[in-house]
């Protein structure tokens, strides 16, 4: 999936999605919830760092 596919899916720009990878922008849970929703993950799999290497 694209990042402008992903865009349209859930209702932004590509603009938006690129910010939100890049740690640019935090997104609204809303937001949060429709990539989980189109991308089928969790909001742990996408937007929480797994820290149990870093101990």
């Amino acid at each position: 999936m694209t990042q402008n596919d992903l865009a349209e899916a859930v209702g932004v720009t590509r603009q938006t999605i690129v910010a939100v990878e890049s740690g640019k922008y935090n997104p609204t849970i809303s937001l949060c919830i429709e990539i989980c929703k189109v991308l089928g993950k969790t909001l742990d799999d996408l937007f929480w760092e797994d820290d149990k290497g870093d101990q």
